[in-house]
């Protein structure tokens, strides 16, 4: 009820601000269309405004943009590993707004008879006449100010969080290739697939977060997140105590969590996977959740499978893969199924040959099977 509540009211805000934009944006082009039509040459007056409004708001919100690139945190907000944020936007951002700021103070006193001039120049574009002088200077000010205030809040609200987010994802990136050094190929992946996801180039599988996090039992230290909770049993898999069956009776209980909890120990140990298992929450799962983590646990089974296994999860994954109410495409579990597949071998069947009808002294048969091409010599002889 609180996210709801909480995305109602984001709504409105970005509502709002886009009303607002579109209000003060509207308000200057309605003025430049008045005087437009009030001069002599109105088509002429009309373009030439526009075009001024036009490159007076890129210059505004070019300097907005200056104005308000966010720093990097010391201590924090850098990925880990031996990747870190460039920061020579920053840098120059910084030194421009104090040279601009020192500029424009020593020359405060002269900005009238400067936005004279600058309206003098530009009176000939809007029809040359003694009111177009002052309306020009009006026109820059005008969309000067309303780009600079437009590239400052989109600066400062949208930047910050894309920044943010590449941040994140670097990291686990940086974090799947350490799980992949220490031979981790499932938790490697599962990196990888949240990072992919945190840039919105795969989506998600969890559809019921707060009710598998319920089912799942409490894991000591993990994140309040069903992913978390499956995160520290498939650390903790090799140091238990279960055997495979154990895992299996597990997973054959039929409540969610516990089968989800069963693929998380098979993920982590796979010595405790049990195919038929991890087929049925493929072909049959419960939620999305549970055939992306019955996917990763098959992705860490294939050193161990034997060929006539290999086939029958290769065409399983398969199956999921070109029904439309199984594995949905771009999605996070669509990545891992082209993932195992490529990684499976594919047998080719070749069809069996229909045998020629032999005759009674062999004559058919024997006509029936071509000889040797003849030579050139012997061709040309004939």
């Amino acid at each position: 009820m609180a996210v709801a509540r909480r995305r109602a009211g984001t709504s409105a805000l970005r509502t709002a601000q886009w009303a607002a934009a579109g209000v003060l944006g509207g308000t200057g082009l309605l003025g430049l269309l008045l005087f437009a039509l009030g001069r002599a040459q109105a088509w002429q007056a009309l373009g030439g405004g526009l075009v001024v409004a036009g490159a007076s708001t890129v210059l505004g919100g070019a300097l907005g943009f200056l104005f308000g690139v966010p720093r990097v945190r010391n201590g924090s907000g850098e990925p880990q590993g031996s990747y870190a944020p460039n920061t020579n936007l920053e840098q120059v951002s910084d030194w421009l707004t104090k040279v601009l700021l020192g500029v424009g103070l020593t020359q405060l006193g002269s900005l009238g008879e400067r936005l004279h001039r600058l309206g003098a120049a530009l009176a000939p574009v809007l029809g040359g006449e003694d009111a177009a002088v002052p309306f020009a200077a009006a026109l820059v000010l005008y969309f000067l100010l309303l780009g600079f205030l437009a590239g400052w809040l989109v600066t400062r609200l949208a930047l910050p969080r894309v920044l943010t987010e590449t941040d994140e994802a670097l990291d686990l990136f940086l974090a799947g290739q350490d799980h992949d050094r220490r031979g981790d190929k499932v938790g490697a992946d599962d990196l990888r697939v949240r990072a992919m996801q945190q840039l919105g180039l795969l989506g998600g599988s969890t559809g019921r977060p707060a009710a598998l996090a319920a089912q799942l039992p409490p894991a000591e230290g993990a994140p309040a997140s069903p992913a978390g909770v499956v995160a520290e049993v498939r650390s903790t898999a090799k140091r238990s105590a279960l055997t495979a069956e154990q895992v299996r009776d597990l997973f054959a209980d039929g409540t969610e969590g516990r089968r989800i909890q069963a693929l998380a120990l098979m993920q982590g140990d796979p010595s405790l996977a049990d195919l038929p298992s991890l087929l049925d929450a493929i072909e049959h799962p419960r939620s999305g959740f549970e055939q992306y983590h019955a996917l990763l646990a098959a992705r860490g089974l294939l050193s161990r499978l034997p060929g006539a296994e290999e086939r029958r999860l290769r065409d399983a994954v398969a199956a999921q893969l070109v029904d439309p109410r199984g594995i949905p495409y771009g999605s996070d579990r669509s990545w891992l199924a082209e993932k195992i597949l490529s990684r499976l071998p594919v047998t080719a069947t070749v069809p069996p040959q229909p045998k020629a009808a032999a005759g009674s002294d062999g004559a058919a048969s024997s006509a029936q099977v071509p000889g040797p091409p003849d030579r050139p010599e012997t061709a040309l002889r004939r």
